[in-house]
């Protein structure tokens, strides 16, 4: 049972990744319509699109390879092609889902593997700060881009925060990057 509800998991986040492909292809934004929209993205293109490139190469390679197997080179080159599609679809989910600072609060996102909403009243201080990723200690979630993060979010009491497996955890602490952290911290600290 167990197994099988990982499976579910498993593919309701890879039809997330393909629904943010084609977001990102259609130039549109998932869940910024409440708020103000800061993006996080821009740190990790130069790694992502390096790492689709890669891949392009390594499906050429594999190509060329096994040009003399018909039914190998098939299942490779559809593997192959997937996985870039799949590294293209990562780094789109994470332009089409930026933070969103609302008038209930903040919502932190990280791709399609996190989204996490915080009431603005349990926001009991926001500061930009730089940090280099670190081990994080029990209640902290920390979402580095590029091995850092810009801003910290401490909370008044704990929010839970589920992970992509299914774990709960109660979160009081929250590390993450952004493109603009001045202006997340500003349109916060603002609106409190």
């Amino acid at each position: 049972m167990a197994a099988a509800r990982v499976g579910w998991t498993l593919v309701r986040h890879e039809a997330r990744l393909m629904a943010s492909l084609m977001l990102w292809m259609a130039r549109r934004t998932h869940g910024t319509r409440e708020g103000t929209a800061f993006g996080y993205a821009r740190g990790e293109a130069a790694m992502m699109f390096g790492l689709a490139f890669v891949c392009v190469v390594e499906t050429v390679a594999m190509s060329v390879l096994l040009s003399d197997w018909p039914a190998a080179h098939a299942v490779v080159l559809f593997l192959d092609v997937y996985t870039v599609v799949f590294v293209v679809a990562l780094y789109a989910a994470s332009v089409v889902r930026p933070h969103v600072v609302g008038p209930h609060g903040l919502r932190v996102r990280r791709a399609v593997h996190v989204d996490l909403r915080i009431p603005r009243d349990r926001i009991a201080s926001v500061r930009r700060e730089l940090r280099m990723t670190h081990e994080p200690a029990d209640g902290e979630l920390d979402l580095a881009i590029g091995s850092q993060t810009t801003v910290t979010v401490e909370l008044t009491e704990p929010v839970p925060h589920r992970s992509l497996l299914g774990r709960t955890r109660d979160i009081r602490v929250v590390r993450f990057h952004t493109d603009d952290a001045d202006g997340l911290v500003r349109a916060l600290t603002a609106a409190a």
